[in-house]
């Protein structure tokens, strides 16, 4: 690692602003002291590499602000998106030596990285620790699920308003807001990203935001800055119920 992928800044765990959704999120104050002895933050540009599959990784670590991606390089030299990382996820995992996926920042990202030795270390004495990484886990099963149904039955409209959604609501978990009526937020990725993510042509992600900024379904400031007027219309769009679920 190049020193300067260390992040001068120096920030309590308890005064984290993912803290209530991290990996630490159950950690009592003694076990949150255990873990600022084995933390640092990291910080990478958009664009730059944090790790390739395959390669040895010494740390687990998570997001603090800032979008990744995951990918994955075929035989052929095709790279397809097979996943986001957004604040409060868990980058990692620990008893395995090797990175599974690319790991890439689509914005400037800051991660709270643990050496990885020490954190299984901690893990094996501190319950709350390995409790709270299992219900992540079981969570990233979820919604790896809720993508081959998006990805196998969606319409291309749906498709759009499912990734606007699920954004949505992933920033106001990290905010403490209520994922409910009118919701401003920033779209971390470019329109060629979410065309690569969703197996879409970047002319037909361009059309169907167009689109629902015609219907009144978001409102566009930029080609970034968006607010949805009424959550629950959003959801009926991506053919989800007010919780995230699919409607059959």
């Amino acid at each position: 690692m190049a020193p300067d992928d260390v992040h001068p800044v120096s920030l309590r765990c308890g005064d984290c602003p993912i803290r209530h959704r991290a990996v630490c999120a159950r950690c009592e104050s003694d076990e949150l002291e255990q873990l600022e002895e084995i933390k640092y933050y990291r910080s990478f540009e958009a664009g730059q590499t944090v790790v390739w599959s395959g390669d040895k990784m010494d740390f687990v670590a998570s997001v603090v602000s800032g979008i990744a991606t995951l990918t994955q390089t075929m035989e052929d030299g095709r790279t397809q998106m097979v996943g986001l990382l957004l604040p409060s996820d868990f980058v990692g995992r620990p008893g395995r030596e090797c990175a599974a996926y690319n790991v890439t920042a689509t914005t400037d990202l800051m991660m709270c990285c643990f050496r990885k030795k020490p954190f299984e270390d901690m893990m094996g004495r501190t319950p709350h620790i390995a409790q709270r990484l299992l219900e992540m886990t079981l969570d990233e099963l979820d919604a790896a699920r809720e993508w081959m149904l998006l990805l196998g039955r969606k319409t291309a409209r749906e498709k759009i308003a499912s990734l606007l959604s699920i954004i949505a609501r992933r920033d106001a978990a990290v905010q403490m807001r209520a994922a409910h009526g009118r919701m401003t937020f920033d779209l971390p990725l470019t329109r060629e990203a979410m065309a690569d993510y969703l197996g879409l042509t970047l002319e037909t992600v361009s059309r169907q935001m167009s689109a629902l900024k015609r219907d009144g379904v978001i409102e566009l400031e930029g080609k970034r800055h968006v607010t949805v007027p009424d959550m629950d219309r959003l959801m009926e769009e991506a053919g989800d119920d007010s919780d995230g679920g699919f409607l059959v």
